[in-house]
This record gives C-alpha cells, structure tokens and sequence, in this order.
C-alpha cells in the first residue's frame, strides 16, 4: 500500500476509477514479490547443487594419463571441440568456423562431452569409493 501513497500524485482521473488504479498498483506489487521469492529459491537450490558436486574432483589423485583416458571415451568430433574450447581457449564462434559447423552444433559437442565425461567421473569416483 506505501507504493500507492507515495505515487498518488500520478493518479489520474481521467483514465479511470482510484478503486482500478490501486487494485493494478497492488497486483503488480504481489506479483514482483512472488517472482523475487521464487528467483530466490532456485538460486539457493543451485548454489546447494553447486556445492554438492564440487565437493568431489575426480582429478584430485588423477594422472595425466588418466585425463587422456577419460577425454579419449569422447567421439573424435566432439574431443576435437572439447579441446578447442577448454584446453586452446578458442571461442564457440571461432571453433565453428575452424572445423566448418555450425555455432548450435559446437554447444551441443561441449554439452555432449561434459554429460559423457560427467558420467564417466562419477563411474571412476564411485568405483574407488566401493573399493575402499
């Protein structure tokens, strides 16, 4: 209700009823807040997320040797791209037009290769967690 008293001196008659006018203050009011409120809870629900799976790196004990050997379970295509990307530091753009594709198809190799290495870390930490 603040919102409304402290912007009466916009209220114009001519454009309707005061009723109208801080019923539409009001609603909007309620549904900032419910926004704010929910943007609130997905960033905690992320941030939880994020420090959950940060807590394990599956590159604490390994050997160069295994790094290639998780990047080598990648398809050629897509080892390429991650290479390009994260080792070399070229730009998607850049990587789209050095290996002629397009700039949704280099995403999808990056996003490819994190989920099959993602699932690949998580094999090789759990199994040495079962081993212990």
């Amino acid at each position: 209700m603040m919102k409304v008293f402290n912007n009466i001196e916009k209220y114009e008659p001519k454009k309707g009823d005061l009723s109208g006018w801080i019923y539409v203050i009001v609603r909007n009011a309620a549904i900032s807040h419910v926004r704010e409120k929910n943007k609130q809870m997905v960033t905690q629900e992320i941030t939880a997320e994020l420090q959950i799976e940060s807590s394990i790196n599956p590159f604490k004990d390994a050997t160069n040797e295994t790094v290639i050997s998780f990047l080598n379970t990648l398809t050629t295509t897509t080892r390429a791209v991650f290479n390009l990307f994260y080792i070399e530091g070229f730009l998607i753009k850049e990587i789209a037009v050095n290996l002629d594709m397009k700039e949704g198809t280099v995403k999808w190799h990056l996003n490819e290769g994190r989920n099959k290495l993602k699932i690949t870390f998580n094999n090789n930490v759990n199994s040495k967690v079962y081993a212990r």
